[in-house]
């Protein structure tokens, strides 16, 4: 049976134990790696998270294949994070498609709005993701996605691109 054309296209799954050696081969690929701290510490980072409060791991699927690994985070949370001066519901993002030969073709952009539909519709009042300014193609793939540049900044996880997304206006 076909998936309607509304239907998601993307599944997201929190992180299992069995997920870290493909996590470890997508941390080790250069467009990550130039984004991203040294594999062994952002493993244990993603390990701690997995039973955080503050964060939620996830890979994405695409047809059951694992193509990303995408996580959100409450700054609210988590003490002294430096997004604590957006308002309470405010979830953050960060994303990583894994194999080189998937950029470019538009999944970036496609699922992070897929996930902020998810996250509205659940209650959640506004996205922010924090591309570092350098990485061009984050910040294209975020904006086409819906969101807009709020700030550049710089905290304790170095320089951002910090950008934010609102849910849609209702319409009447």
């Amino acid at each position: 049976m076909p998936k309607a054309d509304n239907a998601p296209r993307y599944t997201f799954r929190d992180v299992a134990d069995g997920d870290f050696p493909l996590l470890a081969r997508w941390l080790g690929e250069p467009h990550i790696a130039e984004w991203w701290g040294a594999v062994d510490e952002e493993l244990a980072s993603i390990r701690e998270s997995m039973t955080s409060v503050e964060t939620r791991p996830m890979i994405v699927e695409l047809d059951g294949a694992p193509i990303a690994y995408l996580q959100s985070y409450d700054p609210h949370l988590e003490e002294g994070h430096p997004y604590q001066d957006q308002p309470k519901g405010t979830l953050g993002l960060d994303i990583s498609i894994g194999d080189a030969d998937l950029l470019g073709k538009g999944h970036g952009s496609a699922i992070v709005r897929q996930m902020a539909v998810q996250l509205f519709a659940a209650g959640v009042t506004r996205i922010v993701i924090d591309p570092h300014p350098a990485n061009a193609r984050a910040i294209h793939a975020y904006e086409k996605a819906g969101f807009r540049h709020f700030d550049t900044r710089t905290s304790i996880y170095g320089p951002a691109y910090f950008m934010v997304m609102d849910p849609p206006e209702e319409r009447i």
